[in-house]
């Protein structure tokens, strides 16, 4: 869950939403009725319930990445939260409430220790929590290692059932990642010479980035004997080229005709044919009379390079760059200890709250401190006041369901329903995903045989449990977005400037694997821009111009790109003065 919730949700970033995940909703509905039905009609409700919330926290994680991540994502998440959830039940059953409270806050130590380290460090340590929470909140009949057990087995469904593709489409998320580089190279030479033509080229380094991520284990490692991968590397690293000269053209600023513009399409067609086959009888003529056209097109040293690429995708190997991306820690050691300390002090805050408040307080406090107070998956303020809307709807939803009936069965379609708007929600809105989970928590607590009124208690417990975060946050630790934005800009400077200086001399590999890094670089930079502009800051401080100066760097990196290709003379490729827009700020 991200909430119990997976990763922030690229709509909540600005980023174009993608075509609604039908196959990840089907996914989420059957995940969650399953364990229930099965409970209801054996009559191990308990056990069932349990496998279901392990099936939501798998819901929540399930994403379109590689096979193989998904799989390590979501089985150290099963292990995680299994770990919690026995520590958790254990402190409960020993019926001292210090032992309840001391686990939650040791618990909250650890995974904030880990958090900051990784995505996938952070999930497993953001569950880690959840179930430590959630054993110690709800009590659970039955011996010891029954409630791990039905955990994981909820989540080892969402498993089989995320993998399952793997079987009859082995390399299907890699070729669309790689087949969406040569759409977005398309977009940006038709874009070229418009104002249109930077955001476009940015696109195309979003898209690079993303097939980068996604074929990193295939770079990594020696080929292998497969037909499909290899030729999915040579069309990665072809891409790869592509991003240059698109780059080049961007620079150059002319408008390009359609001939011109499809030449990518056209290579991926070449390079990547349509599976069952070689290309469609369709593709072929075009790529024809590509070929035949090519001559035709006004001169310059961009559309040279773009042609000689084409010609290169029909015959030999292109040069690989370096295959491996820099990742930047999200602060450092002291940032660290610092979330650690924060988020041990916020699990505090909300179980003492709870104990004052006594129930039906409980495990919602503290559990929603583990979903809000995550600062490496976007814009606390947001997330919060997300989480609270999404609470509203959520309540306001499900208990229009059980006006009307509560029929067990009724009740297991709202959750199977919910489900699927949750596994849309964690991956366009974290407010959609949330209403879909407040929904199922409460189907899934009446069913464990809390009947009580929970609605207006949960939705007060989560402004609460808000409200905790993002005093504790802003009051300790106020510049941290911005802190993280000064120093991605630094860095992204620095690549963009050892880019200058070193590609003149480079070898098209090296030079490549110089240029990919520069843009990799400033498009993080701009991320963290973004999200420390989500963020509130202090009365009468003004924030950094990062954008400018990330911006300037960027048109740098399009001059060197085109200078390497012959477009401009080297003076043309002025630099970017380090730090420039940048302000140092304080601790």
């Amino acid at each position: 869950m991200k909430a119990p919730l997976g990763p922030t949700t690229k709509a909540s970033h600005g980023i174009p939403l993608t075509p609604v995940p039908l196959a990840a909703a089907v996914r989420g509905a059957v995940a969650l009725a399953v364990p229930l039905l099965v409970g209801l009609w054996t009559g191990a409700v308990v056990p069932a319930v349990i496998a279901g919330i392990g099936a939501l926290w798998g819901v929540s994680q399930d994403g379109s990445d590689p096979y193989r991540l998904r799989v390590r994502r979501l089985g150290g998440m099963g292990v995680s939260a299994a770990a919690g959830l026995l520590a958790g039940e254990l402190a409960l059953r020993s019926g001292h409430p210090a032992a309840v409270t001391g686990c939650l806050v040791a618990s909250a130590l650890l995974a904030g220790s880990v958090s900051l380290r990784g995505r996938l460090a952070s999930v497993c340590g953001m569950h880690l929590l959840l179930g430590v929470t959630i054993g110690s909140g709800i009590p659970v009949p039955g011996p010891w290692w029954r409630a791990p057990l039905a955990l994981l087995a909820g989540v080892g469904l969402v498993i089989v059932m995320s993998a399952a593709p793997w079987l009859w489409r082995r390399y299907g998320i890699e070729r669309a990642a790689v087949l969406a580089v040569y759409r977005a190279a398309s977009q940006a030479l038709s874009a070229a010479g418009s104002p249109a033509a930077q955001d476009a080229r940015r696109r195309l380094t979003a898209a690079l980035d993303q097939a980068h991520q996604v074929m990193g284990r295939h770079l990594t490692r020696p080929a292998r004997p497969h037909p499909e991968l290899a030729a999915l590397r040579r069309a990665f690293h072809t891409g790869v080229r592509l991003g240059e000269v698109a780059s080049a053209l961007v620079w150059e600023g002319r408008p390009l005709p359609r001939h011109v513009t499809d030449v990518p399409l056209r290579m991926a067609a070449r390079l990547l044919p349509r599976r069952g086959g070689p290309a469609a009888a369709g593709e072929l003529r075009d790529a024809r009379a590509g070929r035949a056209r090519e001559d035709a097109v006004p001169d310059s040293p961009g559309v040279r390079a773009l042609a000689e690429l084409a010609a290169d995708t029909r015959r030999g190997r292109p040069d690989e760059p370096a295959v491996r991306l820099p990742t930047v820690e999200w602060h450092g050691r002291a940032a660290q200890v610092r979330y650690t300390v924060l988020l041990a002090v916020c699990v505090l805050v909300a179980q003492l709250c709870a104990e004052a408040l006594h129930e039906p307080r409980g495990y919602w406090l503290p559990m929603t401190v583990a979903f809000v107070y995550k600062p490496d998956f976007g814009p606390l303020v947001r997330r919060a006041l997300h989480r609270c809307a999404g609470t509203v709807a959520g309540v306001a939803a499900i208990g229009a369901v059980t006006l009307l009936t509560t029929d067990s069965y009724v009740l297991i379609g709202a959750v199977a329903a919910f489900g699927a708007l949750m596994a849309v929600g964690v991956r366009h809105h974290y407010a959609l995903a949330t209403t879909g989970l407040t929904a199922i928590v409460l189907v899934l607590v009446d069913l464990l045989g809390d009947h009580r009124a929970l609605y207006t208690a949960r939705i007060l417990d989560t402004a609460l449990a808000a409200g905790i975060v993002l005093v504790a946050h802003f009051a300790l630790w106020p510049r941290s977005a911005a802190q993280r934005a000064t120093a991605l800009t630094e860095a992204a400077l620095a690549a963009a400037h050892r880019y200058r200086d070193l590609a003149p001399g480079a070898a098209p590999a090296q030079r490549h694997a110089l240029r990919r890094t520069a843009y990799h670089r400033l498009a993080e930079a701009r991320r963290a821009a973004a999200y420390a502009h989500g963020e509130p800051g202090r009365p009468g401080r003004a924030l950094p111009d990062w954008e400018d100066t990330i911006a300037s760097a960027e048109r740098l990196c399009d001059a060197v790109s085109a200078h390497s290709l012959g477009a401009v003379p080297p003076a043309a490729a002025r630099p970017v003065p380090r730090g420039a827009g940048v302000c140092a700020v304080g601790g």
